[in-house]
């Protein structure tokens, strides 16, 4: 995959996520971890990093609240 396709990836897991903090925690906190992890086979690994850490902060919320 090229650099347009992890740029996507990343922006739209890391829209998800912060959309998942207010609403359906984790069903969009666990769309965004899944986008960012794949987006980490592409050569922006350090946006889709963000996209986990915030799917994975939605998930945590989803599950605790």
């Amino acid at each position: 995959m090229n650099e347009n396709v992890g740029n996507w990836l990343g922006w739209i897991g890391i829209c998800l996520g912060v959309i998942g903090f207010f609403w359906a925690r984790i069903w969009l906190g666990s769309i965004a971890a899944v986008l960012g992890v794949i987006g980490l086979f592409t050569p922006k690994r350090n946006l889709n990093i963000c996209a986990v850490v915030v799917g994975v902060i939605a998930l945590i919320l989803g599950i605790t609240l």
